[in-house]
């Protein structure tokens, strides 16, 4: 199939950017990398009144030190994160997640901030964002919004962004000298979306982790955080016999949803033997602390 018939505009500001967005309303659409947006439109999925490319609006690319944190431009792409040496000081986690996202040609085009903006379950950088705690910078007619991650995502390709909001920036806290992090990812082919993913970080200890963020991807409906298995390991000292009592308890909690190849049981299995993995790889951190 072909995209339906529209209008386009290459807006060279953030402020021409909202005054079409409000001209338009809701049949304006926002062009990022269009890794999702082109798919959507070929298959008519998406038939919008005008497409407004984002590429040469350079308030939303970037990435920078901002005190204690590190801001993302929307426009940033993965590449850009993948050979950023910002981010692979004070982000490691994310220098870890970018080899697994698709391939190097979608890699070159797609941006962080239209993978967060579409909220994919299956998606690295969402889950990235809530283990990290990180904050969705949003600009709409009344200004500017601020998002924490574990509020923004709301169900299956579900945010709380606003239709007259566009997402301008995230911003993820700088990494200090006890935090750890794993990250692990299950895919049928690398490239495929995944199967089952972990994003894992904790400050770690020989007296116990703290902090911990367990956030998924690809398991359930929405990107999502296991808040009752984060509870249960929360200032304990990571052994065998703990590890066995969160897998329990992530079985217990997490709403697994079958997929196309494989079962709820099956995703629910995969997350047990992932969250065993990112236990060990943190407690080799605190055992070296």
């Amino acid at each position: 199939m072909k995209a339906p018939a529209f209008s386009y505009a290459r807006p060279s500001n953030l402020g021409e950017v909202m005054s079409l967005m409000a001209e338009y309303g809701e049949e304006a659409r926002l062009l990022a990398g269009g890794q999702t947006l082109h798919a959507t439109l070929n298959m008519r999925l998406s038939e919008p009144g005008i497409l407004i490319d984002l590429q040469a609006v350079h308030e939303l690319k970037g990435i920078e030190l901002a005190g204690n944190v590190v801001r993302i431009g929307a426009m940033v792409t993965h590449t850009d994160i993948e050979n950023s040496p910002v981010v692979a000081q004070h982000l490691p986690l994310l220098s870890a997640a970018v080899p697994h996202i698709a391939h190097r040609a979608i890699r070159n085009l797609g941006t962080f901030g239209g993978s967060i903006a579409y909220g994919d379950p299956a998606a690295e950088w969402p889950a990235c964002l809530l283990a990290l705690d990180g904050v969705v910078v949003a600009v709409g007619p009344q200004g500017e919004r601020r998002i924490a991650a574990h509020d923004f995502f709301t169900g299956l390709y579900s945010t709380d962004l606003q239709e007259d909001e566009l997402i301008v920036a995230c911003e993820l806290p700088l990494r200090t000298g006890t935090h750890a992090f794993a990250f692990d990812e299950l895919a049928r082919r690398h490239g495929d979306y995944a199967v089952v993913g972990l994003a894992a970080t904790a400050n770690v200890k020989a007296s116990g982790v703290q902090q911990v963020r367990l956030a998924w991807l690809g398991a359930v409906s929405q990107p999502y955080r296991s808040t009752k298995t984060e509870a249960l390991l929360e200032g304990q000292v990571i052994n065998d016999a703990l590890i066995k009592q969160a897998m329990q308890c992530l079985k217990d909690e997490m709403p697994t949803e079958a997929d196309l190849t494989h079962s709820a049981a099956a995703k629910s299995h995969l997350a047990g033997v992932m969250l065993k993995r990112a236990l060990h790889t943190l407690n080799q951190t605190a055992t070296a602390a």
